[in-house]
């Protein structure tokens, strides 16, 4: 693990061997997490984004299986603060009739796959998580946030 500073942005890497590693570092990054918080998870196909959402939705409090929101688009998590769990890879453009922005300023915390699939309607201040598959099970994994909302409060993972 490394961690790189810049004003407003700060980026720590990871290296997981297998499911459980993947599972367990969103687990971390879930119990540092606040209602209104969006992450935004970035990889190919297979890279693990739903493997370290579900870490994220174990640390929430979410007991329910979380498995790839795909052909909904959103699916919602009870917890002790609601899981969003979006994936926008089937969108084709943006147009008024989906709001989602009422899951980035809810009471819950939004993960966004595929972000850049409606990149207009992101908030200002993300998290953001990018996945790499280096092989079958070894991933690594770039956590960046942006925005002084998120400052210092990942620092301690590792």
């Amino acid at each position: 693990m490394f961690a790189k500073k810049n004003v407003g942005v700060i980026m720590k890497k990871f290296i997981t061997k297998n499911t459980e590693q993947t599972i367990e570092l969103g687990k971390k990054i879930g119990s540092k997490l606040l209602a209104g918080d969006v992450i935004l998870l970035v990889g190919d196909l297979s890279a693990g984004k739903t493997t370290i959402t579900k870490g994220i939705g174990q640390a929430l409090g979410v007991t329910k299986v979380i498995n790839s929101p795909t052909f909904t688009i959103v699916k919602v998590y009870k917890g002790q603060i609601p899981l969003y769990h979006l994936d926008l890879y089937r969108l084709d453009g943006v147009n008024e009739d989906f709001d989602l922005e009422e899951y980035f300023e809810g009471d819950g915390v939004a993960v966004v796959e595929w972000p850049t699939q409606a990149s207009e309607l992101l908030p200002k201040e993300y998290i953001k998580i990018e996945l790499l598959r280096l092989d079958e099970n070894e991933r690594e994994i770039s956590l960046t946030t942006v925005g002084k909302k998120y400052e210092g409060r990942f620092d301690d993972i590792c």
